[in-house]
């Protein structure tokens, strides 16, 4: 790390600090939810709903490669940042090369699993006759043939941004995103391949964003302790325990919502497939106010760690309260947004009246889960920065895969379709209060040291 990233770590105003690298993450997050929207948004305009479901349906699958990439690259990221702080740069390149070649095999062995029981897999996530091809086809893609790109392309952006360099990562993730765009309608109208060439264009972006990183690091690599050098692995110095245990919680958060989705899509898939449609497009949107609060925490992880391993508690703690303070406001304001828009911008992504009518439903349900999940995420990534476990795994485990199906089993029993998209907000505003406990006792005892 050179002297100007030092510098930003350890002396900048905290606010400049905070926003010099949550802004180009905020921007990266948006950029990733778009171009993922991107292929809804395309297969949407062909009309057809079996075609959305299967999207929605495959993936839960896809977003199992995102919690892989959370494992290595948070947990990385998190123990480069201490490393750092201490100036161990010998441990910070040993754990930077483990996680980039231990989370491309991976993502290898996850690749073919899913290719190899997807008879299995889809049944489960909701597929039938009329969405087994097109999940089939999407799935082959994205997951079969693209999770080493999409887990790497994700991992090495966590990784290069432990190091202050959100600017880079986030275009980056920007260039991978509007790449996406374009080749979307290219494949889909052009080539005529429909969901299929959706799923193309999405696994060549990752591949090709993910050379755009390994190209940046070697143009840094005098200056930088990230390295895919295979002769700097090693699983000395604790390395595997302390990036998988840090990790561990962005995993579970996903695999959890993994269930979450896949139970989810199992129920709505028993009323139609418009519904499903309609609730796939809805959460795809409600992404965009996650993705502002996941920007946020994920820009402060590093800058929380280094100041925590550095001594200096007092900088690290007026840090928390500054991206608290961003994160919650944008994720209101992103909420009341998406509930007064529900209608129009479910429109733009498909015409049939009936998904439509499903999806603004949806949308105004669950966006009302935005302000409360900003907290969530806030708190997890301030024990993940610190070095703990048990809080961060806990508040994961909670949030998605067991209270909110639960709510789904009962409240689909009692009011139908409805109940079951109100059982996230009921999870999240849980989860919400039981942060608020475990958080305000850390923050406490960071006063007093």
């Amino acid at each position: 790390m050179n002297a100007e990233r030092t510098s930003l770590f350890s002396d900048a105003p905290v606010q400049k600090a905070v926003l010099t690298l949550a802004i180009p993450t905020v921007i990266s997050q948006l950029i990733t939810v778009v171009y993922n929207m991107a292929d809804t948004f395309f297969i949407g305009k062909l009309n057809d709903p079996l075609q959305v479901a299967a999207a929605t349906i495959a993936m839960p699958c896809f977003m199992l490669l995102t919690g892989f990439a959370n494992l290595f690259g948070l947990g990385g990221s998190s123990l480069i940042s201490r490393c750092l702080g201490t100036s161990d740069q010998e441990k910070a390149r040993h754990c930077a090369s483990f996680c980039i070649w231990t989370g491309a095999a991976v993502a290898l062995l996850d690749g073919i699993a899913v290719v190899l029981l997807e008879s299995v897999l889809f049944p489960i996530l909701g597929a039938n006759a009329d969405t087994w091809v097109y999940c089939r086809q999407y799935a082959f893609w994205t997951i079969g043939v693209g999770a080493v790109p999409t887990v790497m392309n994700a991992e090495l952006a966590h990784l290069i941004r432990a190091e202050g360099y959100s600017k880079s990562v986030g275009f980056g993730v920007a260039f991978g995103g509007v790449l996406n765009i374009i080749l979307d309608p290219i494949f889909i109208f052009v080539f005529r391949l429909n969901i299929e060439g959706a799923a193309i264009a999405t696994m060549l972006s990752n591949l090709i964003a993910m050379g755009y990183f390994l190209g940046f690091l070697y143009h840094i690599r005098k200056n930088t302790v990230i390295t895919p050098n295979p002769k700097a692995f090693s699983t000395k110095q604790h390395i595997p325990g302390e990036v998988l245990s840090v990790g561990l919680p962005g995993l579970v958060m996903t695999m959890m919502s993994t269930i979450s989705n896949a139970a989810l899509n199992h129920m709505v898939a028993g009323y139609s497939d418009t519904a499903i449609a309609g609730m796939g497009i809805a959460k795809k949107i409600d992404l965009l106010a996650y993705a502002i609060a996941q920007g946020m925490t994920q820009g402060t992880l590093p800058l929380i760690g280094y100041n925590y391993t550095s001594g200096n508690h007092k900088r690290m703690k007026v840090t928390i309260k500054t991206a608290f303070a961003y994160s919650f406001l944008v994720a209101c304001v992103g909420a009341v947004l998406l509930w007064m828009l529900a209608a129009p911008i479910s429109r733009c992504f498909i015409a049939d009246a009936e998904t439509v009518r499903y999806g603004q439903h949806f949308l105004k349900i669950i966006c009302l889960a935005c302000p409360t999940t900003a907290v969530n995420f806030m708190v997890i990534t301030v024990f993940q920065a610190i070095g703990k476990k048990v809080q961060p795994l806990c508040l994961s485990l909670l949030r998605k895969g067991s209270l909110d199906v639960v709510f789904m089993l009962i409240l689909n029993g009692a009011v139908g379709v409805s109940g079951i998209a109100w059982a996230t907000p009921f999870a999240d505003w849980i989860a919400f209060v039981i942060s608020v406990v475990l958080i305000v006792p850390r923050l406490r005892q960071l006063k007093n040291e």
